[in-house]
């Protein structure tokens, strides 16, 4: 009997490395079908999972009651377990490298578990090169086995979307690759158990990986080109929203618009091949430059804040400005990697200390990385200009009685920064405001 098998019929588990935004909707999902155990280093989040409480949003607090998985903090429990998948986040240094440390932290805690006829899949982004030839020799210097004969492993990336309640495990397309062909059938099939939209089998594991990290540059290029347009037009005077809506009647325009780009992915991901090709002798340049453009679209927010708060006739320093969101995305409780902090930050550079208010997001997690505490919504009164700065299902709901309620009653002209364009333009349009949107 094949370890595929053996997992359905019950006598061998998988585990889940890694109980994150990703991992854990993965470990859920594959509860319902066969025995899981789900581990993670951090005994406060493996506490609220235990207690049914999911701090992520991803799957909710019913789903996280009711669910099979076996939830652990203790790395022992990993040796019950036969098919490991590892999901744990791959960020970069403040130099833009990559920062294999949590994948190769992963490895160690693993590899120090694991047990004859294993299978390892690795689920984080990665250049080419990192399962073989970084994880594998930890994998086998902690447990004193040899891949290929004692153990195999295979990679198949996640392509989960934080927040996403359409695009979900189940319903993607699932890349899985292996060592050998015996162990890309094992990956193939069990995943295939809770992946209904079905399973791509790539040819090498470094395929696997490389088509991963050119999904996300691909995307990363293209909202670069978005947000270089948003700068060129309006120097122009033109509403980009405006423009993309004309191309977009196109059948072949693709249709990305500008903004801020953050989380742990799309911001992320470029960097890893561009420091394996630079490792190869080849520099980037289309890769980079979008990268650049991206990564300074918060300054480039906050200067045109600053300008039209002199257009406005507001004094910049000590200016009251209120941001309207913090986390990476809308609807989504993770302010890792915002870009939105950019701003307040370049802000600050100007003598204005911004009030931030977001309901969806992780306070304790906001303070811990970038001190700062949230405010409420009561708070934002009397300002001088407001930011909307993620598209929260809370602010879209916004009419312009209670947006205009935020303002100083004594401002001829409320400046207002809708980056994610989620109000309706043609309702700002007008005299007493100075309505602004990427």
């Amino acid at each position: 009997m094949d370890l595929y098998e053996k997992i359905v019929k019950g006598e061998e588990k998988l585990s889940l490395v890694g109980l994150g935004y990703v991992g854990m909707p993965i470990a859920v999902a594959f509860a319902r079908k066969i025995k899981v155990v789900g581990f993670d280093l951090n005994e406060k989040k493996i506490e609220l999972y235990k207690n049914g409480v999911d701090p992520t949003n991803e799957v909710g607090d019913e789903v996280i009651k009711n669910t099979a998985v076996e939830f652990t903090a203790d790395s022992s429990k990993l040796r019950e377990a036969k098919f490991h998948i590892v999901a744990v986040p791959t960020p970069v240094n403040d130099d833009h490298t990559p920062d294999l440390t949590p994948v190769e932290g992963a490895s160690r805690i693993l590899g120090q578990n694991l047990t004859k006829g294993s299978v390892v899949v690795f689920e984080s982004t990665v250049y080419p090169g990192v399962t073989e030839e970084i994880c594998v020799p930890i994998l086998e210097k902690e447990s004193g086995l040899k891949c290929g004969v004692d153990f195999k492993i295979g990679y198949s990336p996640e392509r989960i979307n934080p927040g996403d309640k359409v695009h979900r495990l189940e319903t993607i397309v699932k890349i899985v690759s292996g060592m050998d062909e015996e162990t890309l059938d094992t990956v193939a099939k069990v995943y295939e158990l809770v992946v209904e939209a079905g399973v791509y089998r790539a040819e090498s594991i470094k395929v696997a990986e490389a088509a991963k990290v050119i999904e996300n540059s691909q995307r990363d290029i293209n909202i670069a080109f978005m947000n270089e347009l948003a700068m060129i037009f309006h120097k122009m005077n033109i509403d980009t929203r405006a423009v993309l809506d004309a191309a977009g009647t196109k059948w072949n325009f693709l249709k990305f618009m500008p903004g801020l780009v953050g989380g742990h992915c799309i911001g992320v991901d470029p960097y890893y091949l561009t420091y394996k090709a630079e490792e190869l002798g080849y520099h980037s340049q289309i890769i980079l430059s979008g990268r650049r453009i991206n990564d300074d679209m918060g300054k480039y927010v906050a200067e045109s804040l600053v300008k039209d708060l002199i257009r406005a006739d507001i004094p910049v320093k000590n200016a009251r400005v209120a941001i309207l969101g913090f986390t990476f995305k809308e609807n989504c409780p993770d302010t890792r990697n915002t870009k939105v902090i950019d701003i307040y930050r370049e802000l600050g550079e100007y003598g204005i200390a911004p009030v931030v208010v977001d309901p969806a997001a992780d306070a304790e997690e906001a303070k811990r990385l970038y001190g700062i505490s949230f405010q409420t919504m009561q708070d934002v009164t009397d300002m001088d200009a407001v930011i909307i700065a993620v598209a929260h299902e809370e602010f879209q709901k916004l009419d312009k009685e209670q947006i205009s309620a935020f303002y100083h009653p004594a401002h001829s002209r409320k400046v207002l920064m809708d980056i994610k364009g989620v109000l309706n333009r043609k309702e700002y349009m007008t005299e007493d405001y100075l309505y602004w949107r990427l």
